[in-house]
């Protein structure tokens, strides 16, 4: 199964989990350092990252993949990257750089 991922960078982490809950209609399975949020829901699998010079950007795209043999990433035509990973590759990645995150297996 393929889920479309997209990336964003936000102003402020704590407006934009509650703006993109109401929007989502669910919880962020993972927040990390009070700087980054993901939400994986049967259609999108979104993440937002404070940011505030960049608010309002597109950082990626992607697909979470369950069939991603591993995390890549590549850029097309028009310089859009595109990531593709498992959602365990993504939960791996994001407890790399962020040890900390409550992002246990069972949210998977």
């Amino acid at each position: 199964m393929k889920r479309l991922h997209i990336a964003l960078a936000v102003k402020n982490l704590e407006v934009s989990i509650i703006e993109y809950s109401r929007r989502l209609g669910s919880e962020p399975v993972a927040i990390a350092n009070n700087r980054y949020a993901l939400w994986r829901t049967q259609t999108v699998n979104l993440s937002i990252i404070e940011n505030p010079e960049q608010a309002g950007t597109l950082r990626h795209l992607g697909f979470e993949d369950s069939e991603a043999s591993q995390l890549s990433s590549e850029y097309d035509g028009d310089g859009f990257e595109w990531e593709h990973f498992t959602a365990e590759q993504q939960r791996q990645e994001i407890l790399q750089y962020y040890p900390d995150a409550d992002y246990p297996e069972s949210k998977l």
